[in-house]
């Protein structure tokens, strides 16, 4: 089961990896004018260069800061003239229906926003930074109140800003608004802001698709290899020199060349995008629910289990993620 799992979750962040790629060299082609089929292999090694030959304290310090290019959706917003009276309706009362497609867009919203690898990458990125500490396992079993207090900021801050940001992404690309609702690549998304909102939201917004998959693609490529690595019972860890963790590193680089490969063989990266989030989307109720199960017993918590407000919490999000997922299969 453990094995099932992590092999769907690898494949689903492959296609992520080569769709974020794609993108990211689309968007390099838009600003230079040079092919993205050379773009894609430099963004590819320069990434798999980062992770496997800088130190973690260097990665965590640029991740921090790259984060602010996706201020540049917020920005573009604004350059395209958005209907805000209609927009703050449509958020506080949306429009739903019962249909296939509109169903899959909403498993894919909640797979981007509750993906599957980040439930390893965060777990993985706690010992990190216990390890970066100084901390090895016999001072890290446990945690103080202190600790959990800033993990819980630090959770509930990222998936604030994560999902504003997503709220003007959806803003941006509401390209319907210009009659475009068809597109296939990040290079037509771009495009398409351009005679809608000028050159400021062209240029933000192709920014935004660059800055995002330098931030995505590290994350995608090292769940991968966290995830193997736990599952095989690995050595392996960011904060480990590639001599000393060679399965765990090989793991990374082959899944950066797959994601890479799948450049070259025509597939659709904004497909790709979107149905590995569909995927996400479907993987994640499982996971959820074991989360719960594990986190509101004493046996494994100890004092630690989560508050009943918690609890409610997490069952009403494995119910409507499971009904959306049920829901779209049931109008396939």
């Amino acid at each position: 089961m453990l094995w099932g799992a992590c092999s769907i979750l690898v494949v689903v962040n492959l296609i992520n990896i080569g769709a974020d790629l794609g993108g990211m060299a689309e968007a390099t082609q838009l600003i230079t004018g040079v092919r993205s089929l050379i773009w894609i292999p430099f963004y590819a090694l320069f990434i798999i260069g980062l992770l496997i030959w800088t130190s973690y304290k260097l990665i965590a310090k640029i991740f921090k800061w790259l984060t602010l290019v996706l201020f540049a959706y917020v920005m573009a917003s604004f350059y395209a003239h958005v209907d805000w009276r209609r927009a703050l309706a449509v958020t506080f009362v949306p429009h739903l229906e019962w249909s296939r497609g509109f169903l899959a867009v909403l498993v894919a919203i909640l797979g981007t926003t509750i993906s599957p690898y980040l439930f390893f990458w965060q777990a993985a990125e706690e010992v990190e930074e216990e390890r970066a500490k100084g901390r090895r396992l016999p001072q890290s079993k446990g945690a103080t109140a202190r600790e959990l207090r800033v993990a819980r900021a630090d959770t509930i801050g990222g998936m604030f800003f994560s999902n504003f940001i997503m709220y003007f992404i959806i803003l941006t690309t509401a390209l319907h608004a210009h009659g475009q609702t068809d597109v296939t690549t990040a290079r037509q998304a771009a495009e398409a802001l351009r005679p809608l909102a000028g050159d400021g939201a062209y240029l933000l917004f192709t920014l935004g698709l660059i800055g995002t998959g330098m931030l995505g693609v590290p994350v995608l490529v090292g769940s991968c290899a966290y995830a193997v690595a736990e599952a095989a019972a690995w050595r392996g860890s960011m904060a480990d020199k590639p001599r000393s963790a060679r399965k765990f590193y090989a793991v990374m680089a082959v899944a950066m060349a797959l994601g890479l490969a799948l450049n070259y063989l025509g597939f659709n990266a904004v497909k790709m995008l979107f149905w590995s989030a569909v995927i996400n989307g479907l993987l994640a109720p499982p996971l959820i629910l074991l989360v719960i199960l594990l986190t509101s017993s004493q046996k494994v918590m100890g004092n630690r289990v989560n508050s009943p407000l918690l609890r409610y919490l997490g069952w009403a999000t494995f119910v409507v993620m499971t009904a959306a997922a049920v829901g779209m299969i049931l109008t396939s």
